[in-house]
């Protein structure tokens, strides 16, 4: 059984959101600063699952995040899409022209630049984590000074929203995973899987694996490279596939295995909805 969950983040973050709504019933977190934190809770136990942040449909992949999987020897097991709404929040009875200074994580502050433009005598000061910031505005009473956040920070810390959805790009969604230690043990269901290979430096060597892939009626939705750190001129593989067929998957990595110089699964799971 579930028990507790590790986000990266605050009660009240976005990764909290994921967690109210992917597992539906209240879980005890387990607030991480880091998300290398978040993996080594995860990897010792502390924690039985983890939500983590691991795509933005703006920013793109987070890739430090697919290394923490490999490093402690995580699972996904399962992903959830979430639409981010970022909303400007303070103590009540201010309006804009009160705020003097906003404080969110740099990501967040990025994407509502445009907002900004319309308030030049605002100081935007980057921090750590969103819903952090709402937190200290009420916990330290701190009046001309703003937080950008989604909507639950403001109902959990009681802030006023001044604007909501200022982001400048409306549609924007971040991809979260659920990670454990084990795989799942249920794999009939499966439709997605993401993996870690590395192939011999020869020319075509990537070529022939991606045929692999298309041949066996995969669809790469993702193709990510990092370097091996232990041998300069090779390059890891991350690879996020879907599928309809379990048969076609069990094959395409079958191949791959005998392939690739070193094969790692870093997770088998249902597709979540985007």
């Amino acid at each position: 059984m579930i028990k507790k969950i590790a986000i990266q983040g605050v009660k009240g973050s976005f990764h909290d959101q994921v967690v109210s709504e992917y597992y539906g019933s209240e879980k005890t977190l387990l607030e991480c600063s880091t998300f290398d934190g978040l993996a080594q809770a995860v990897a010792n136990g502390i924690s039985d699952q983890a939500v983590m942040a691991i795509e933005n449909s703006i920013a793109g992949t987070i890739l430090p995040n697919y290394a923490l999987l490999d490093e402690y020897e995580l699972m996904i097991v399962g992903e959830y899409f979430l639409s981010i709404q970022h909303n400007i929040m303070a103590l009540s009875g201010q309006s804009m022209a009160d705020i003097e200074e906003v404080h969110s994580h740099p990501m967040a502050l990025l994407q509502c630049k445009k907002f900004f433009r319309e308030f030049p005598h605002i100081k935007l000061v980057e921090s750590h984590d969103t819903a952090e910031e709402a937190m200290k505005i009420k916990h330290n009473n701190i009046k001309g000074r703003a937080a950008i956040a989604g909507v639950r920070a403001a109902e959990i810390y009681g802030l006023q929203i001044l604007h909501k959805s200022i982001q400048t790009i409306k549609n924007n969604v971040t991809r979260f995973v659920i990670i454990q230690k084990q795989k799942l043990s249920q794999q009939e269901n499966i439709t997605k899987a993401a993996w870690k290979f590395v192939l011999d430096h020869k020319r075509g060597s990537l070529a022939t694996a991606l045929n692999v892939i298309s041949d066996c009626n995969l669809n790469l939705t993702k193709i990510q490279s990092l370097p091996v750190i232990e041998t300069p001129g090779k390059y890891a593989f991350f690879v996020d596939v879907t599928f309809d067929q379990t048969k076609d998957y069990f094959k395409a990595k079958s191949l791959l295995e005998i392939m690739a110089t070193s094969f790692k699964v870093l997770g088998e799971y249902q597709s979540g909805k985007s």
